[in-house]
């Protein structure tokens, strides 16, 4: 494993940010297409990037992560959807939130499909310009899965919890709804609150990793590949 900080740096962030950016997207290009034109009208329907970091979420947090070798994952400014504007606003919630999750996972297949080619081209004797490809690959798998399963988490504000909310009563909704406005206390306390007072309400570690390990291992293994 290259321990170069800048070959670190390149393996993860770049496989990071398209996964996050392909995610953001996938909840405007869905939300238009229900009937919402915000994220449109916001410049946000790009695959520019700039139009999505979020300084710490995007670049500061997965460097941190991915020079201390902790599993790495961020977040960008999320894609604008006013679901009153839905033409089912409750359904195409639902509809709308899994949009980037779904993305992610399709994203990890292509990785998978990438990794398979490059590893058959290249064989046991592969190149530098090889080894880089399929860390990359290999990485963009496990970020996509990672950031698809964590999305799925049932609390606002991932995806997750707009999913509940769009199946919730209208009045249970808007009152679970509320929780979003409270997003960094919520990363707090299921990143650090909750794994510091037990190892067994370590929702990452106990949940969010079985099931990428699960998914990761499942799709690498029907071309072939074993971690």
């Amino acid at each position: 494993m290259n321990a170069n900080p800048a070959y670190q740096i390149a393996v993860w962030l770049v496989p990071l940010v398209i996964a996050i950016v392909f995610h953001e997207v996938a909840h405007g290009l869905v939300a238009r297409r229900l009937g919402d034109p915000t994220a449109e009208r916001a410049g946000r329907l790009t695959f520019n990037p700039l139009k999505h970091i979020d300084p710490f979420g995007t670049v500061i947090l997965p460097l941190l992560l991915a020079l201390s070798h902790a599993p790495v994952f961020g977040w960008a400014k999320p894609v604008p959807v006013a679901y009153r504007n839905l033409r089912h606003p409750r359904r195409d919630m639902v509809l709308v939130a899994l949009a980037g999750p779904g993305m992610n996972l399709l994203l990890a297949l292509a990785g998978t499909v990438i990794l398979a080619a490059t590893l058959s081209y290249s064989g046991d004797a592969q190149s530098p310009a090889a080894t880089f490809i399929a860390a990359n690959a290999l990485n963009f798998i496990l970020i996509n899965i990672f950031l698809g399963v964590f999305n799925l988490i049932p609390v606002p504000p991932f995806d997750g919890g707009h999913v509940v909310e769009g199946l919730l009563p209208p009045s249970l909704a808007a009152g679970f709804r509320q929780i979003g406005r409270f997003s960094l206390l919520v990363f707090m306390i299921l990143l650090l609150v909750l794994p510091a007072i037990s190892p067994n309400l370590n929702v990452v570690g106990r949940v969010v990793s079985p099931v990428v390990d699960h998914i990761a291992t499942g799709l690498l293994g029907l071309f072939g590949i074993q971690l």
